[in-house]
């Protein structure tokens, strides 16, 4: 489990820069860079829609990240051991707009 801050004010999740999913899913198998990398999780907050539906009813400093970005010093049989991440993305619209900018090539 790491501590998560993510920047993505667009999604749904998204509670006071904390997440209220739950736990999330960082995509990017062949990712080399972190603008190589994404949150798969990512949801867009529709006009009109309550934020943070979700599995938690607030936003969670500590969440459990899957990771498939293989090639990331952070990743370990698909887990995230990372004890910070940040994922960025400020307003995205879709998740390929996002990415995890802890992520570090092996």
């Amino acid at each position: 489990m790491a501590e998560l801050k993510c920047a993505v004010e667009s999604c749904t999740y998204n509670k006071d820069r904390y997440c209220s999913k739950g736990d999330i899913m960082v995509g990017g198998k062949h990712a080399h860079k972190e603008d190589e990398t994404c949150c798969e999780s990512f949801a867009l907050r529709r006009e009109g829609q309550d934020a943070y539906t979700s599995a938690l009813p607030h936003g969670s400093k500590i969440i459990s990240i899957d990771c498939e970005a293989v090639k990331c010093v952070y990743n370990n049989n698909y887990k995230c051991i990372a004890e910070h991440v940040d994922i960025k993305g400020g307003g995205a619209s879709d998740y390929e707009e996002t990415a995890c900018a802890t992520f570090k090539e092996r």
